[in-house]
Order: C-alpha cells, then structure tokens, then sequence
C-alpha cells in the first residue's frame, strides 16, 4: 500500500494562536502514525504564493492521512488555526 504526504504551506498572521494548533496537530499526527519530513525549514519560492511555514508529514497510506484530518483531535486543533493563518493543506499519495 502506498504511503501519502500531508503537505501544508502556511502565512501565519497570529504567532500565539498559531502556536496551539500547532501542538495540537503534531499530537494528532503522531496518534496517527504520521511523521514529520519538513517544519517550516528553510525553502526557495520558485513559482505561486509565498507562504513562508512549509510542512510535509508522511502517513502509513491516504487513509490514515483522511483519518487524522477528520479526527477529533485534529479538528479541535483546528480551531486555532482559524483566523490566525492563510493555509493550503493537501493529501498526496506518494507513488509506489
């Protein structure tokens, strides 16, 4: 089965608020079996939006990766995000 990659590209416009979705969500990712490849690491913008916090975590498979975005856990972290970021966030299923 293959794995999947969350992969994020985030402004943050409120540091604090930002900062408790961000420990909620790493915890909801581990429980999981997601694991982080890149956290907001330096980054060279060559095409679209700059959003200068990037991240990419790897999953078991897609539906691991669906099971934690639609968690209880994920979706309380969730709500700090509201608001204090500009995000894109997408599954990707890495090839085999």
């Amino acid at each position: 089965m293959p794995t999947a990659l969350w992969i994020a590209h985030v402004k943050v416009t409120d540091a604090k608020r930002y900062a408790k979705y961000a420990a909620g969500a790493t915890a909801a990712i581990a429980d999981h079996q997601g694991v982080f490849l890149a956290r907001n690491g330096a980054y060279e913008q060559l095409e679209g939006n700059d959003r200068a916090r990037n991240v990419v975590a790897r999953f078991p498979s897609l539906q691991r990766a669906h099971e934690c975005y639609y968690s209880d856990a994920y979706q309380a972290a969730l709500k700090f995000a509201e608001g204090a970021a500009e995000r894109d966030l997408m599954i990707v299923e890495e090839l085999d």
